[in-house]
């Protein structure tokens, strides 16, 4: 079997469809559909079908595309350590939701620059259940979850629990509520909700506060920038959720909310044989945290 073509069967399971993986490759979708063609013949048994206009893995597709992950790390492996012996490493590509980029990102680079290991870094904006697929683009994929919910569970991933962070509920300086350091669910049901876009954790949290309190929340605006929330909540906009360790702003006044479990877990996402570069990389995420 060829690595190249073991590489494109991977690409395809990861991305979906031959467009997309002839996008990331730098292929035509011919040339795609073709590789994989010639890869059902090296193995003597198809690993895509008909799935009308386009192809789907069969169940052989699928079984192959767990060892192509172990065959292309080993070869990942090989190739991360001759690196080493020429005096460098492989760059490490890191996503990351925006407010814990903001949190352990700068660390992590430092770490990183002391270690002459190259972290390329971006932010990753997407709810829980899409944040294994990009993957396909990175090597280690920092994303959370309502800690109610259960971790990604797939063959094909590793997660490494990072941290735990209260939510707590945060009102504008000047409001009655702001007098407690604590409220009880049961206390909110009349107020006007700034809360983030359905599939973020915070929002998971408010579902479950609408659940308690038998009173749906009042939601009058869906934001996913935790700065222009804080900003609207200060103005005396409505109350908010959010994670503790993003609150700055001096006009807002965070709560613990009781009644409801209320956090949001981390986790680092990676293939589950990853390279030493990010092996490294994730050390540097847990001293971060």
């Amino acid at each position: 079997m060829d690595i190249k073509r073991l590489r494109i069967l991977r690409e395809f399971a990861d991305r979906g469809s031959v467009g997309a993986v002839a996008l990331a490759m730098h292929m035509t979708p011919s040339a795609v559909s073709q590789q994989l063609k010639v890869l059902s013949r090296e193995v003597g048994v198809e690993v895509t079908e008909p799935a009308g206009r386009n192809i789907r893995l069969t169940d052989a597709g699928r079984a192959l595309v767990l060892r192509a992950d172990a065959i292309i790390a080993a070869v990942d492996h090989a190739d991360d350590e001759m690196r080493a012996y020429r005096g460098g490493s492989s760059p490490v590509r890191l996503a990351s939701f925006p407010s814990g980029a903001a949190l352990l990102l700068p660390k992590v680079l430092t770490s990183a620059r002391a270690d002459d290991v190259t972290v390329i870094a971006s932010e990753l904006d997407v709810g829980y259940a899409d944040a294994p697929k990009a993957l396909a683009d990175n090597h280690i994929v920092v994303t959370h979850r309502d800690e109610r919910a259960p971790s990604v569970s797939d063959a094909r991933l590793a997660v490494t629990e990072l941290t735990r962070e209260p939510i707590d509920v945060v009102v504008a300086r000047d409001s009655p509520l702001a007098q407690r350091d604590t409220v009880e669910v049961g206390d909110l049901a009349d107020f006007n909700w700034i809360s983030v876009e359905g599939g973020f954790p915070v929002d998971d949290v408010l579902l479950s506060v609408a659940a308690v309190t038998g009173v749906q929340p009042r939601v009058t605006q869906r934001l996913l920038n935790f700065d222009t929330i804080e900003a609207i909540v200060a103005a005396d906009g409505g109350i908010a959720l959010m994670p503790r360790y993003v609150i700055r702003h001096p006009g807002v006044k965070p709560l613990t909310l009781k009644g409801v479990r209320a956090a949001r877990v981390y986790e680092a996402l990676t293939r589950p044989d990853p390279s030493a570069s990010v092996r490294r990389v994730l050390g540097y995420l847990l001293d971060a945290v």
